[in-house]
């Protein structure tokens, strides 16, 4: 297999390839969105952080 062989081939699907159950598809989906939600309330928890401490969070010794 050659590399120009692997890049045009790269916009196909597998034949046969694994085949997810519905709940596998729902359990995947659930993660995704627990990660998701878990990643917004940390960007939020950041951004109160930030305004809790004021500018003082800019004034710092070089």
């Amino acid at each position: 297999m050659s590399l120009g062989e692997t890049m045009s081939d790269s916009g196909r699907k597998p034949e046969g390839g694994i085949k997810l159950t519905e709940e596998q598809l729902r359990a995947r989906r659930s993660r995704s969105i627990a990660i998701a939600v878990t990643l917004g309330l940390l960007a939020l928890l950041f951004y109160i952080v930030t305004l809790v401490k004021g500018p003082g969070v800019l004034e710092r010794p070089l």
